[in-house]
């Protein structure tokens, strides 16, 4: 089959939810046989979103091949299963650098560079996939962020408007809009959604399918409504209501034939549609637990986005452990000796959440002093994992003013230290120890266990500091256990206090892994130790 394209585009207003529509997208094709993969198209100038605070825009989400890319890609992978890379992230930025690297080169012998051809020529070349020509794939979909009129997607608009013309049936338009509904007239309107296609259209792009997102639920005549202003057909109009949770949505998609539509539009005879038992066994166990487990997340960003992967990888642990994980943020900055114990009442376990920096560490190190010592399940991430040992450095083996290099360069005890290999680096963008490496565990360790006995793990990092080996000797004859190793690079990635109900950090992202229909086996075994 000839490889076949799906654009989304979003109007009226941002954060729609376009990348749950494309994800929802890519997971109703897959249950039909073919091979997916989403990008996302970020308009903003940054090379990539490492280097922004997570207030301006969430998590930051790594690749497997060690990429710092938009929170949307979690979507995917949560969604589908697919393993993103390098090539499924591109902004602006990148497009500019590639484009002014080669003019630098003399690659347009002489030529003056313009927005068209030479940026959209880069942008459909990257749309197109060129950059890997051995995939074996049936459909590209892929989202554009941003709103349509905005001025910094209009070389975007204009890339799609091109490749619509060049690849016909093979190519199909989503457009996601919203209606809103006005409390005071008690009426839905269409009319931000006309002016959002019309807007689209001005750019030389009919959309083929439109998804409207909405609060309410729209009506037949609505919909006709919709379709007769914006030259669409009724199929293809389609609503994405407000649901109790993100993993209903490809149900709901598939309901009203929204993949149904997009064969239809490329010439793809329809046949059956997918059973998807998995998927669907997977929400009832979600609809049927009713007991709520209460986890913490102690950390300094009070912001869902900041913790979107550790949020989803809990929640869909708590499913697979038939509970309801109701998850509480801990703003880390207001944890003091005295205050701790309020502060965590009632958690049955806390999640010492990652990040950079100062800022709140020495109300994440109270925590898990308290965590420690209380036998609360703990589960400390990256930055997290190294307050934990900085916390059993102080209180245990009675360093009182040991640290991290990162936070304090002169301590004299830097159980946490730089790595090597990073002591030399100037740039701050993409330069940390990013993506997938192997890890070593312990046989007979908690986090053995967990992995259903497996001895070799791979797992993505983000980090520049790590464990101090030379104190590792120390920490094990007191009681903190270093289960996991780096074998390449005898890096300690993983560390555990085994009498402890559940005690355990790791310099690595396993939120980054957990996906729907396979939830990562470290939150498995984290949330069931906080249900006991």
């Amino acid at each position: 089959m000839e490889r076949k394209y799906i654009f989304v585009t979003g109007g009226v207003v941002s954060s729609l939810g376009k990348g749950i529509i494309s994800a929802s997208i890519g997971k109703l094709l897959q249950a039909r046989g073919y091979k997916v993969t989403i990008q996302k198209f970020d308009p903003y100038i940054n090379i990539d979103p490492g280097t922004l605070n997570p207030y301006e825009h969430g998590e930051c989400y790594v690749t497997e091949d060690g990429f710092e890319t938009d929170l949307d890609l979690g979507h995917y992978e949560r969604f589908t299963g697919i393993h993103t890379t390098r090539n499924n992230s591109i902004t602006t930025g990148r497009i500019y650098k590639t484009v002014i690297d080669r003019e630098r080169h003399g690659d347009y012998l002489g030529k003056t560079i313009q927005v068209v051809p030479h940026i959209t020529d880069e942008i459909k070349r990257r749309m197109l996939r060129e950059d890997e020509p051995e995939e074996q794939l049936d459909f590209v979909i892929t989202e554009v962020g941003g709103t349509i009129g905005d001025i910094e997607s209009a070389p975007f608009m204009e890339a799609i408007r091109q490749l619509r013309w060049q690849l016909g049936r093979n190519a199909v338009c989503v457009h996601l809009t919203y209606v809103p509904y006005l409390k005071a007239a008690d009426e839905l309107k269409t009319k931000p959604t006309q002016h959002s296609v019309k807007e689209l259209q001005g750019m030389g792009i009919q959309p083929d399918i439109l998804v409207l997102r909405t609060e309410r639920h729209l009506d037949d005549s609505m919909r006709m409504k919709v379709a007769s202003f914006c030259n669409v057909d009724l199929e293809c109009v389609v609503q994405s209501e407000d649901m109790p949770s993100i993993y209903e949505v490809p149900v709901s998609m598939q309901k009203q034939g929204l993949d149904a539509a997009i064969m239809r539009k490329i010439g793809i005879p329809v046949g059956e549609t997918p059973a998807m038992k998995g998927w669907h066994a997977f929400l009832a166990k979600q609809r049927n637990a009713t007991r709520e487990v209460h986890i913490g997340l102690v950390g300094k960003y009070d912001l869902q986005d900041a913790y979107k992967s550790i949020r989803e990888s809990l929640n869909l642990a708590g499913i697979y452990n038939d509970v309801k994980a109701k998850l509480h943020f801990v703003n880390s900055e207001e944890i003091t000796k005295q205050n701790v114990a309020e502060k965590l009442q009632g958690l049955q376990g806390i999640v010492v959440c990652p990040g950079f920096g100062q800022r709140g560490i020495e109300g994440k190190i109270i925590a898990a002093e308290y965590t420690r010592e209380n036998d609360i399940p703990t589960f400390g991430i990256c930055l997290g994992m190294q307050m934990m040992v900085i916390e059993f450095a102080r209180n245990i083996l009675g360093y009182k003013d040991a640290n991290s290099s990162e936070m304090d360069e002169k301590t004299p005890h830097n159980v946490i230290d730089m790595m090597e290999e990073q002591k030399n680096i100037t740039q701050m963008g993409g330069t940390m120890r990013l993506g997938a490496y192997e890890c070593e565990l312990l046989k007979g360790s908690r986090v053995y266990e967990a992995y259903g006995e497996e001895t070799l793990i791979k797992e993505r990092h983000r980090h520049r500091y790590e464990f101090n080996n030379k104190y590792q000797e120390e920490f094990e004859k007191n009681g903190m256990k270093c289960v996991g190793i780096n074998p390449a690079a005898n890096l300690v990635e993983i560390v555990e206090i085994p009498e402890k109900r559940w005690y355990i950090g790791t310099q690595f992202h396993p939120e980054y892994s957990s996906t729907v229909l396979n939830p990562h086996p470290l939150f498995m075994s984290f949330v069931k130790a906080c249900t006991l």
